[in-house]
């Protein structure tokens, strides 16, 4: 080893490191893209493993030179190039799968150190080799320098995900080389035929040529990969761009954790300061009672299934309420499944609404004011009248006291009903027969119906009719049915009413012949207070 030192030869073993280095470099720049274009990920891998391959190829060949180690190029030589290329690729393909991390590590790192050290020794299958020494110490310290070089190599490159290349392309570049020097000290091999000065000058010849070609395969991938991550920056940045400058929050959520959170997001939670959210848990901040829906809405954008925006409540870190809609989609990052969700804050709409249900409820209650005080004055009034000629003593007829009792019932009558709309009553079903309740409603307004010069036609047939409901809640429909139809008939005429079974249903079936409802009255029936008739209070129907 002194003498290479002292000799000019060391001048080809920094030649065999550039290279070597060099290779690295450009295998670590295209590889660092393959997990963002799937479509390209195996074209981008082998690429590497290509480049990477003839880079330690010609370093070996080179410190063969430099160590006078006898060159010889046959079948083998080609057994090495394409060995270490299988071993590459097929330590790059596991360095970019979705397994355990420390486990994808052990192997790759493994693979790609047994084709470092298979380089030096394939040569051994030659038929021009007939006798060899092989030190066993040496050989598997060569191994392990490689393996730990490669390995920590690989955690650098994964650690930094793939945007930081300089040192672990020196450290696979270095520890290559090393291991290419170690393995050529353990071994000593004597080959059956003599190195002649033309054959010596022939491979010279014949390694000028390799050199040169290799050297522009791996610049020519070099510049393949610098174009390409221009591009990549070009696009990462107009795509930064419109993250960074989106009003809704965009975010990544990896296994149930913030990873990512744009500006926006970070303003919407009330935070400047990212550790505040980033690697925490997503559950922090939301509220316990949309828990439950979080985790459904991974499962099924786990499973690929499509939804539609999903509302779910925050605490901003300032322990603000934060109401919002959210839309997620499943997506991988740097091999590893994650979620991409975008917030959109609805607090302002939430507001709006609540304010209007606030103004209908308002609407609604100034319509029963109106519809209590016009109902109830005018009893009122009749019985404030009465009254005041009892107290006078001018007056003493009893038929006034029947007057007065009927305006209390008929203000009780307004009560009770105002009272059922704004109460919910608790009611029992049971079975009964519809033409009974039709019945009996047809016996307390016959009367009516005849001084309203109205015949009602009732033809209640002979099979029974069976109804699961509440027999006076029924009764009163009908009432006001009939009703109306009575009072909407000012010159007599007639009532259809009919009660028959419709497959497994029960048709109830009440007609007159009065007038008719216009069209634009259609959509206002059974409104609060909305009536047409002089006296009525609107509450009947509804």
């Amino acid at each position: 080893m002194s003498e290479l030192i002292v000799s000019d030869k060391w001048m080809y073993l920094l030649l065999a490191l550039a290279i070597n280095l060099f290779a690295s470099f450009t295998m670590y720049n295209m590889i660092g893209h393959f997990k963002l274009v799937r479509k390209l990920r195996h074209y981008w891998l082998l690429s590497g493993a290509a480049v990477y391959a003839l880079g330690l190829w010609v370093c070996h060949f080179i410190v063969l030179i430099a160590t006078d180690n006898m060159i010889v190029i046959d079948w083998t030589s080609v057994i090495n190039l394409f060995g270490i290329m299988c071993c590459a690729y097929f330590s790059l393909w596991l360095l970019g799968s979705a397994r355990i991390f420390v486990i994808k590590l052990l192997l790759s790192s493994l693979i790609m150190a047994a084709g470092t050290v298979f380089l030096n020794y394939a040569s051994l299958l030659s038929d021009q080799v007939q006798d060899y020494s092989v030190h066993t110490g040496l050989v598997c310290f060569a191994f392990v320098l490689s393996f730990l070089g490669t390995a920590y190599s690989f955690h650098l490159f994964e650690q930094k995900n793939g945007t930081y290349l300089m040192l672990p392309g020196l450290m696979l570049g270095l520890s290559g080389f090393a291991t290419h020097l170690i393995g050529l000290l353990a071994i000593t091999i004597l080959y059956s035929i003599v190195l002649t000065t033309d054959r010596l000058n022939e491979y010279m010849r014949l390694l000028a040529v390799i050199l040169g070609i290799t050297t522009l395969v791996i610049f020519a991938f070099s510049l393949l990969a610098s174009f390409v991550e221009r591009r990549y920056n070009a696009m990462n940045e107009r795509y930064k761009l419109l993250v960074e400058n989106s009003m809704d929050m965009i975010a990544i959520i990896r296994d149930e954790y913030w990873e990512y959170i744009n500006d926006s997001g970070l303003q919407m939670f009330e935070t400047d300061n990212e550790s505040d959210l980033l690697g925490k848990s997503i559950y922090m901040h939301l509220q316990t009672k949309c828990h439950s829906d979080m985790k459904r809405m991974l499962q099924v954008t786990a499973q690929g299934l499509g939804q539609g925006p999903t509302e779910l409540i925050w605490n901003t870190v300032k322990g603000k309420p934060l109401f919002t809609e959210v839309v997620q989609t499943s997506t991988r990052m740097s091999g590893k499944p994650v979620f991409q969700v975008i917030v959109r804050d609805i607090s302002e709409r939430k507001k709006n609404e609540e304010l209007l249900i606030n103004s209908e409820k308002l609407y609604v209650a100034g319509q029963l004011a109106a519809g209590i005080a016009h109902e109830i004055r005018n009893p009122l009034t009749s019985l404030k009248g009465f009254l005041q000629l009892l107290a006078s003593g001018r007056h003493n007829n009893k038929n006034y006291f029947d007057i007065m009792k009927s305006e209390l019932n008929r203000i009780e009558s307004i009560v009770s009903e105002l009272l059922m709309l704004s109460k919910p009553q608790i009611y029992e079903l049971s079975h009964k027969d519809i033409r009974q309740i039709m019945n009996d409603t047809i016996t307390l307004l016959e009367a009516q119906a005849i001084l309203h010069n109205i015949e009602m036609e009732w033809s209640p047939g002979q099979e029974p009719l069976w109804v699961l409901g509440v027999e006076n809640q029924l009764k009163q429909v009908f009432i006001n049915v009939i009703k109306n139809a009575i009072e909407a008939m000012l010159d007599g005429g007639r009532i259809l009413i009919r009660c028959i079974r419709e497959d497994d249903q029960i048709m109830v079936r009440i007609e007159d012949y009065g007038p008719g409802i216009p069209e634009e009255q259609m959509a206002k029936i059974g409104q609060p207070f909305y009536t047409t008739k002089e006296k009525g209070t609107g509450l009947g129907l509804m």
